[in-house]
C-alpha cells in the first residue's frame, strides 16, 4: 500500500469543500451518451441527446452538474458524463474538479438533497480543511493503467468476483 492512503480522507475532504473553480470556456467531451436537460436536475426536461465523443464548452457547474454548450444545444448534464480537455487529452486537475463536483447537489426539482458523508472527522476538522493542489497531484500520480492492475491482481492470486445489485 502507497503512504498517500492515509491522506485519502483529510484530501477528499479537502476537495469536497474546495469552491468552484472558473469554468467558462473550458473544454470537455462527452464520455457516454446521456440526456442534455433545461435544468441541473435528474428529472428535468431534456432538451437534446449528448453522444459520446461529442465536443462541449463547459459555461457553468452547479453541483453534479455542467451547464454546457455543444452542437446539439445548450443544456445541463451530469458532470461525470463528461471528461475535462480535449478529446483524450484530460485537463491537469481534471479529477479534482469533478471529484469535487460531488460534494451536494439536488437529485430532483422537490426538496430532496444528497450529500456527501465524511466518516472519522469532525465539525471543526472541517470547517479548518483546505484545498491543497500538491497533494492531489501526489494522489493522482499513483493512478496505474488497467494492465497495470490487472498484474498486480494475477501476482496476488485475485480472482473477479460478480456482485449484484442491491435491490
Amino acid at each position: 500500500m502507497k503512504p498517500a492512503t492515509r491522506y485519502t480522507l483529510p484530501l477528499l475532504t479537502a476537495l469536497l469543500l474546495a469552491g468552484n473553480a472558473a469554468l467558462a470556456g473550458e473544454n470537455a467531451t462527452a464520455i457516454k451518451t446521456d440526456s442534455l436537460r433545461d435544468r441541473p436536475f435528474s428529472d428535468a426536461k431534456t432538451v437534446a441527446t449528448l453522444n459520446a465523443g461529442s465536443p462541449v464548452e463547459i459555461l457553468k457547474r452547479e453541483g453534479g452538474w455542467y451547464q454546457i454548450k455543444s452542437a446539439q444545444g445548450s443544456g445541463w448534464i451530469r458532470m461525470l458524463s463528461l471528461r475535462k480537455g480535449d478529446a483524450g487529452k484530460p485537463a491537469a486537475g481534471a479529477s479534482a474538479s469533478s471529484l469535487a463536483s460531488l460534494a451536494s447537489g439536488r437529485a430532483g426539482t422537490g426538496k430532496v438533497v444528497s450529500t456527501t458523508g465524511i466518516r472519522g472527522l469532525n465539525e471543526e476538522e472541517l470547517k479548518a480543511a483546505h484545498f491543497d493542489e500538491k497533494q492531489v497531484s501526489l494522489a493522482e500520480s499513483y493512478q496505474v493503467s488497467r494492465a497495470e492492475a490487472q498484474k498486480f491482481a494475477a501476482s496476488a492470486k485475485l480472482k473477479p468476483a460478480k456482485l449484484d445489485y442491491l435491490p
